[in-house]
């Protein structure tokens, strides 16, 4: 039994919330929300918002015990890219991309053994 939650169009670009993700997969929850919390990383806040979600949707609506659970999957994959343009000199423009990310979090039980 899982439960998952996923933030879709998050305004952090992919690259810098893969480094946070990979801190907490695989993880206890307690754990990874701890690792969340005292992580100065801009995708902290964002995952830690998808990572309770993920929790009270396996609470809620699959009835599992929130003590159990442990992150068995969480990945980041690309959003789209918000095309900006910023002046250079010589009256030139170069393309700036805002990239955004679609933040996954999957939590199951551990299984005891």
């Amino acid at each position: 039994m899982q439960a998952k939650a996923v933030a879709k169009s998050v305004r952090i670009a992919p690259r810098k919330a893969r480094l946070v993700i990979d801190l907490i997969r695989g993880k206890k929850v307690g754990e990874a929300i701890a690792i969340l919390r005292h992580t100065e990383r801009g995708a902290s806040p964002e995952i830690e918002k998808v990572l309770n979600s993920a929790i009270a949707n396996a609470e809620h609506n699959n009835e599992m015990d929130p003590d159990s659970l442990v992150v068995s999957e969480a990945f980041v994959n690309e959003g789209v890219t918000l095309k900006r343009f910023r002046p250079r000199a010589m009256g030139r423009a170069s393309q700036i991309n805002k990239r955004t990310s679609h933040i996954t979090v999957v939590v199951s039980e551990k299984k005891e053994g």
